[in-house]
Formats: structure tokens, C-alpha cells, sequence
């Protein structure tokens, strides 16, 4: 396989092989990997915002889920369609024009006067990082090849999982500090000078490229591929606050038959000559498909244990919501470390990293099972540390190399839509995680808690970590020792 912008050029020239002739700048990585980490923060960073939000704008709990669910919605439903649109129109140009978006509908949501217009702002920030995300893969599967491209996917996974660590932290102190009085406000508002920088300095910086020839929007494919989404994300974002209503059951029974048609839909665009939205051949590919399993499993584990890690500590433990993101860095650091060192460990073991990751990640649960029943409600939390900084070690180990897998062979001119389908697949995954964990810790919890109780939860919640884990070393067996090896 040829990864580099030299092997996508079009008749008469592209974009894409000006990009391959200057090459990419040192600031492009840079650059690109802001939208991942602003797109990422916002996913986690408004969960420490609720308390602040509620009383000042005097939002219900119905208004706050559609806060939080809003976002987590329309990003994990339109990113196969983003990741089309960056093919087709160029992914520099969608990148910056998504960053834009997600930028200013930030800066709105930070100075939304009420929970209506905060809402309408989320959904739009929602459809910026949708934009925005399946663009980073693709502009480093285009511009970027051997070991450089590694290093980028590398950085990739390692951002994306910073994002979501610290997330709580930043949040935490961000409120506790109440800059410029803005206090929960500043968790949206901090995007703006960050945003708006890295969107100028991308029209300099980052290489335009797009898909070879003249491909023609699929229109009709991006609609059924959009409502299918919905109807897998809508009930698994929104469904065990509203008690697994029927229209929930509905909709997830009703999504088989949509991605029933959409695939027959893209089959038969594509034997006619035309330009579907996803090449159904990709999943042809064992380190694609497979990939993106293992990709779905890991990211059913990692969401999902960051909130019931939160609300263990800080409705068990009675943590201030920044002291329970100080215990949240222990795991970031021991994450930090692996993710910077993930790469080389995978070029000499191969995807069988991911399994090495799994297993510090269960000696590290079963820390974390001992301490939490040990220290009760009031014994010392820094013995859950330990636990915390293994699992976090495993997590690093793990996300940098199962990205890598799943774009190893994907052709440049499918770049956009295979990274689309991998975002989507790590959205769908969190929405899992999230709802499956849930029935697990509230089940636990029962109607009217004590602190206590929030341990039981937890650590019962462990165990589903726990097998959720050993379900992925499992899926990482049939991944190729070395997919990138092999000929197209």
C-alpha cells in the first residue's frame, strides 16, 4: 500500500499532490490535533459544569441530560458524512471551516443568556467537531506516510485520550478559579482564542488534499446513514435516563433495516460507477473490520468508566469536583507515559501491544477493586491510586496502536470516509459503554443511596470494566501480526 498524498493525485494535478510536492510544515501537527483536543474536551468537560449550569440558568434535569445528550448526539451521528464531505471538498478547507463553527457555537454557548439558547448552541457545536474530527485522520493519511504517519496517529490516539482524562480536571479548575468571573462559562469560552488561532494558522500550515478524480455527493447515502446513527445513538444516549422506554426499543430495532438499506443503497451506487459515502469494500479488509471492532470495545470501556469513576468520587467519596479531578491525574499521568512510548512498543509487537495494555489495565482493576472495598466511605482514597495509574498506563498502551490498525491499509481516497466510520465507531462505542455500565451501577445503587451504596456501584461496575477488557485482547487476536506489511 501507498499512504502518501503522492499515490490520491487526480488527473491534471490535485491538490493533493501539491501537498505531497512541499510536504507537510512541522506546525501541521500541531495545528490539526487542537480540533482534536477541543473536540474531545467538550465531550467531558461539561459534566463538571452541570452543578454551575443548573443554578444559574435554573435548568431542569430534563434540560441538562438534553444538554449533555445534545452534543454526544449529533457528534456521534455525522462524522461518516463529514469525513465524505472532507473527500469531496477538501479536508483542509472542511477542517478549518468546521473548526470555525465549533469555535463560535463555543464562544455562543459561553455566553448563552438561558438553557434554550445553550442547547440550540450545543447542537451546533456538536456539528462542528462531527465536521471537524474525521478530517484529522485523513489529512495524516494523506500527508503524512511511514514512520511519520505513525507518529501522527500516534499522537492522535494520545491527545484524544488527554482529552478525555483531563477533561474533569481542566473543568474543575477552570471553575474553581472562576476566572474573570465567568465561571462555568469559561469551560465554553476557552475555546475561543484557542479555536480561532488554530483555524488561521491552518490555512498556512496544513496541506489541502482531497479524493482523486470528480466524486459526486452522495446524498441520499448520507441521509440513511445519518437517521440509522440516530437511531442506534439517540436510544443509547437518552434511554436509561428515560427508564428504556418503547420508542428507545423501537429505534433500535428499526436501525437493522435502515443499515440494511443503506448498504444494498451503497452496493448499488458503487456498481454503477458512482461515489458512495462508505466503500463497503473496506470491510473486506481483516485489520479494518476487526480494527474497528476492537475499536468500538475499547471505547465501550473508557466513557463509560470515567463517569461512574466521577460519581463514585464524588457522591461516594464526597470530593469537591476539582479534588476528584486531582485523582483523575494520577491515571492521566500513568497514560501520558505509555501513549509517548506506545509507537515503538508497537513496531516491535505489533497490535499484540493492545493486549499488553489490556493486561495492566486488569492488574489494575483488580487494584481497584480491593481498594474501593477496603477504604469504605472515609479510609484514604490515595490507595485506589495505584490502580488508577496502571489502568491509566493501560489505556496508553492500547489506543495509539488500534487507531493505527484500522487505517494501516486504507487507501488515500478513502481516508475521509474510513476515518468517519472509525470516529463513528468510537462514539458508538462510548454510547455502549455508557448505557450498559449504567444498568450496572444504578441496578447497584437502588432508589435512595447513601455513600456507601456509590461504592458498591462502582466496584460492581469494575468487574464490568473488567470483562469488557478481556473482551478486547480477545478481538485483537484476529488482527494481522503486521497489517501494514501486506500488499494492497
Amino acid at each position: 500500500m501507498t499512504t502518501s498524498a503522492t499515490s490520491a493525485t487526480s488527473p491534471g494535478g490535485s491538490t493533493q499532490a501539491k501537498a505531497a510536492s512541499t510536504g507537510p510544515h512541522p506546525l501541521t501537527l500541531p495545528i490539526v490535533l487542537v480540533g482534536v483536543f477541543l473536540s474531545g474536551l467538550d465531550f467531558f468537560i461539561v459534566n463538571v459544569a452541570i452543578p454551575a449550569i443548573q443554578a444559574d440558568l435554573h435548568a431542569t434535569e430534563a434540560q441538562i441530560q438534553l444538554i449533555v445528550a445534545s452534543y454526544a448526539l449529533v457528534y456521534g451521528v455525522g462524522m461518516i458524512t463529514g469525513g465524505r464531505l472532507g473527500d469531496l471538498f477538501g479536508r483542509r478547507r472542511l477542517f478549518v471551516i468546521a473548526l470555525i463553527s465549533f469555535t463560535l457555537a463555543s464562544a455562543a454557548c459561553g455566553l448563552a443568556p438561558n438553557t434554550g439558547a445553550l442547547l440550540a448552541f450545543r447542537v451546533v457545536q456538536g456539528a462542528g467537531a462531527a465536521l471537524m474530527a474525521p478530517q484529522v485522520l485523513a489529512i495524516f493519511s494523506t500527508v503524512y506516510e511511514g514512520p511519520a504517519r505513525a507518529r501522527a496517529i500516534n499522537w492522535y490516539g494520545a491527545i484524544s485520550g488527554f482529552a478525555a482524562v483531563f477533561g474533569q480536571l481542566i473543568g474543575g479548575l477552570l471553575i474553581k478559579f472562576d476566572l474573570f468571573g465567568m465561571g462555568w462559562r469559561a469551560c465554553f469560552l476557552i475555546n475561543l482564542p484557542i479555536g480561532l488561532a488554530a483555524a488561521a494558522m491552518a490555512l498556512k500550515y496544513v496541506p489541502e488534499s482531497k479524493a482523486p478524480g470528480r466524486p459526486k455527493l452522495d446524498l441520499v447515502g448520507m441521509v440513511l446513514v445519518t437517521v440509522a446513527l440516530t437511531a442506534v445513538c439517540l436510544p443509547l444516549i437518552e434511554g436509561r435516563q428515560q427508564g428504556w422506554p418503547v420508542w428507545a426499543w423501537i429505534l433500535l430495532v428499526g436501525s437493522i433495516p435502515l443499515f440494511t438499506v443503506f448498504a444494498v443503497q451503497q452496493n448499488r451506487l458503487r456498481a454503477h460507477g458512482g461515489s458512495p459515502s462508505v466503500d463497503l469494500s473496506l470491510f473486506k479488509e481483516r485489520a479494518f473490520t476487526a480494527g474497528l471492532f476492537a475499536q468500538l470495545t475499547f471505547f465501550a470501556s473508557m466513557a463509560s468508566y470515567f463517569l461512574v469513576l466521577a460519581l463514585y468520587l464524588q457522591k461516594g467519596r464526597l470530593l469537591e469536583p476539582l479534588d476528584s479531578g486531582l485523582v483523575f491525574g494520577a491515571l492521566g499521568i500513568g497514560y501520558i507515559i505509555t501513549s509517548m512510548s506506545a509507537r515503538k512498543v508497537a513496531a516491535r509487537f505489533g497490535p499484540q501491544t493492545i493486549a499488553v495494555g489490556c493486561v495492566i489495565r486488569l492488574v489494575g482493576m483488580g487494584l481497584q477493586i480491593w481498594a474501593v472495598g477496603s477504604i469504605g466511605v472515609h479510609g484514604n482514597i490515595g490507595w485506589l491510586i495505584p490502580g488508577l495509574f496502571l489502568d491509566g498506563a493501560g489505556m496508553g498502551l492500547a489506543i495509539a496502536p488500534l487507531a493505527s490498525t484500522v487505517l494501516a491499509r486504507v487507501p488515500a481516497h478513502h481516508a475521509g470516509s474510513a476515518s468517519g466510520v472509525l470516529t463513528t465507531g468510537l462514539q458508538v462505542g462510548n454510547g455502549v459503554g455508557v448505557a450498559l455500565i449504567g444498568l450496572v451501577f444504578y441496578n447497584v445503587l437502588g432508589d435512595a443511596p447513601v455513600p456507601a451504596d456509590f461504592s458498591d456501584a462502582f466496584r460492581a461496575c469494575l468487574y464490568y470494566i473488567v470483562a469488557i477488557t478481556v473482551l478486547l485482547a480477545l478481538i485483537v487476536q484476529a488482527l494481522p501480526k503486521n497489517p501494514a506489511a501486506a500488499p494492497k
